[in-house]
């Protein structure tokens, strides 16, 4: 069987193939592999990731650029049954976002089974009748063929039980890169036509100061207790670059404080003798390096702000 060449009209319409841009939201019960995900579709890390739930506080955008195309991906926290006001104001954020977007990316992790965390969302998505919806199923790597297929059956299956119409199912591992490419491919075409709504090379609206904040509150969670991860904030207070520092050897300056709830935490947080504190420091120091590109001496303190998941002042102080 031979190749065909593509004939000169077709090849003039492929070339004229009008430019798309517009903005996606990944949704999902929490660690359902959203922020993996769009680190992965943007190539670098732009959402903070972690093996607790609810770790995504901020509405992320990461930005992918293409030559016929711009996703922009809104990274939202996953929707629960809220506890605190800070659960209900971030409930208010995914539902304020599902309604602004221009095609929906439901997180379903291929590893666990359908459940009422799961049809809770859907039915919430169905609600939403425009707005075209892309069934995602993460962490592929983490089964075997027959589980995914099952798992890919059952949430077809779930889509024609609710009356919810999925535009595509797709399968894809954000951690072993298959098939993250595909997904872009088949958002693409559910964006509006559109130029660039970013410069080239932006990777993210989020101001710095708050992406900052962000890699320190990641570093901060890892190995921490259970209870510990929802009681930790973050607030960057300043960042300057470091007076008299000759031009080929600048620093910044970066002063934050990490929030806890109760001072029973704080010990926690600092370990025995300021050890853990010291590797929050260096772990989150690097990536803020590579972040900002530039060299970085971080000073971290940790300071009680009692119960502020449930305190409306606390909450506005700390940016909710």
């Amino acid at each position: 069987m031979s190749a065909r060449t593509p004939s000169s009209s077709e090849a003039a319409g492929a070339a004229e193939a009008p430019h798309r841009a517009g903005f996606a939201c990944f949704v999902g019960r929490p660690n359902a592999g959203k922020s993996t995900l769009t680190n992965a579709l943007v190539g670098q890390k732009v959402a903070i990731t972690s093996n607790r739930p609810q770790t995504t506080r901020h509405t992320v955008r990461g930005i992918v650029h293409r030559p016929e195309a711009q996703l922009i991906l809104v990274d939202t926290p996953g929707l629960h049954k809220p506890r605190t006001l800070l659960g209900e104001r971030l409930n208010d954020i995914v539902r304020a976002t599902w309604s602004e977007v221009d095609v929906i990316g439901f997180c379903l992790p291929a590893d666990q089974k359908l459940g009422p965390g799961d049809r809770f969302i859907a039915k919430e998505l169905a609600g939403i009748k425009k707005t075209p919806k892309v069934a995602v199923v993460t962490k592929t790597d983490l089964v075997e063929s027959r589980t995914l297929a099952e798992q890919l059956i059952a949430i077809d299956q779930l889509g024609k039980e609710i009356g919810l119409e999925w535009a595509e199912i797709v399968p894809v591992s954000a951690v072993g890169d298959q098939q993250v490419g595909l997904l872009a491919d088949l958002l693409v075409p559910l964006l509006p036509v559109s130029p660039p709504l970013y410069p080239e090379g932006d990777l993210t609206d989020e101001p710095e100061m708050v992406m900052v904040a962000e890699l320190i509150r990641e570093a901060a969670l890892e190995g921490v207790r259970d209870e510990l991860p929802h009681s930790i904030a973050v607030v960057v207070e300043e960042m300057l670059p470091r007076e008299d520092r000759p031009a080929d050897k600048p620093l910044l300056d970066i002063h934050a404080n990490v929030y806890i709830e109760r001072p029973s935490q704080k010990g926690i947080i600092i370990g025995p003798k300021g050890k853990r504190l010291k590797e929050v420091g260096t772990k989150s120091r690097k990536h803020i390096e590579a972040l900002l590109g530039t060299p970085v001496f971080l000073d971290l303190h940790v300071k009680v702000a009692k119960d502020w998941q449930r305190d409306p002042k606390q909450l506005r102080k700390l940016g909710f």
